[in-house]
């Protein structure tokens, strides 16, 4: 099988194109669907991109198919822990409330929140990756962080 495919105008294999996409996927899956379904979801996306790479190389944006290939992939599991509570006890390094209140958020609020405000990824990366404007994701965003909040009781 021919693996050479072009990534960010750099000409290379899968294994090249594996190491530059899938720390930005694995955090967009977890983002959206929690610890473990994200890991396997982003473990099937790139499962299905190596299986289907001559198809994958030849897309304008890889990494957002295989976005959207994991999403699917994540759909229809059942519903897990979003994050986990902290391995040892004592104080948590967020508001304890937090992890409950991201369950509440809608799927690509929750996403966008943590992608934007937890990682520091730009509007711009987000939308590339999610397929969804520049707007779209602020507006994620936006009503995200007034649902949290609004109902953490914290005051902008």
């Amino acid at each position: 099988m021919d693996v050479v495919g072009v990534v960010d105008g750099v000409t290379e294999g899968f294994d090249g194109f594996f190491a530059a996409a899938e720390p930005r996927l694995r955090r967009a899956l977890v983002a959206r669907y929690g610890l473990d379904r994200g890991r396997e979801a982003t473990a099937e996306a790139l499962a299905w991109g190596f299986e289907h790479w001559d198809r994958l190389r030849a897309m304008a944006n890889p990494t957002g198919y295989l976005y959207r290939v994991g999403c699917t992939k994540a759909r229809g599991r059942r519903r897990r822990v979003l994050f986990e509570a902290p391995p040892t006890p004592g104080e948590p390094e967020v508001e304890p409330g937090l992890a409950d209140a991201l369950t509440r958020l809608s799927a690509n609020q929750r996403a966008a929140v943590v992608l934007v405000k937890g990682y520091g990824w730009e509007l711009h990366e987000v939308a590339e990756l999610t397929g969804s404007s520049v707007s779209t994701v602020n507006t994620h965003v936006r009503r995200g962080l007034a649902k949290l909040r609004t109902e953490l009781g914290v005051e902008p």
